[in-house]
């Protein structure tokens, strides 16, 4: 196991939990857009994480010789959460049907938050192993300079 993979590993986690973000952020952007290049209301969207892999020769290498279980995390994908969006009766809104209700995006502002909150969190433990790790890589080479 390398000096560093603990870093290597939170490091991942600190890139996955930045897009997530990223994303939750976007969907709070577009709690009100009922109107995209697609033509209908904003769709929420969901970060999609993964276990990280090696690659390459390290891969090879993994196969005939397995020696630690994790690598970190990736986001695998960022995918359209496809409950139905919300109906409001507004007949003067210009992207209101003929019945006079307007679709609005599938965004619940209370769950964003509580994601975001979440994300925050992860994204705070990670900055804390990867100072443990570096104080405890510290402490190990104070050991030999004594």
């Amino acid at each position: 196991m390398g000096m560093f993979r603990s870093i290597d590993i939170s490091a991942s986690g600190l890139t996955a939990e930045r897009l997530r973000m990223d994303v939750i952020s976007n969907n709070i952007a577009n709690v009100n857009t009922t109107r995209t290049a697609d033509g209908g209301p904003f769709r929420r969207k969901l970060a999609i994480f993964e276990a990280r892999h090696a690659y390459g020769q390290r891969a090879y290498l993994d196969r005939i010789y397995p020696q630690e279980p994790g690598r970190g995390v990736r986001v695998n994908a960022i995918l359209d959460d496809m409950t139905p969006f919300k109906l409001e009766y507004d007949p003067n809104h210009p992207d209101a049907d003929p019945d006079g209700y307007v679709r609005r995006p599938n965004i619940d502002i209370v769950h964003e938050m509580v994601d975001m909150i979440t994300a925050t969190r992860a994204y705070e433990a990670n900055v804390t192993c990867i100072s443990s790790s570096k104080d405890m890589h510290n402490a190990a080479l104070n050991i030999s300079s004594k």
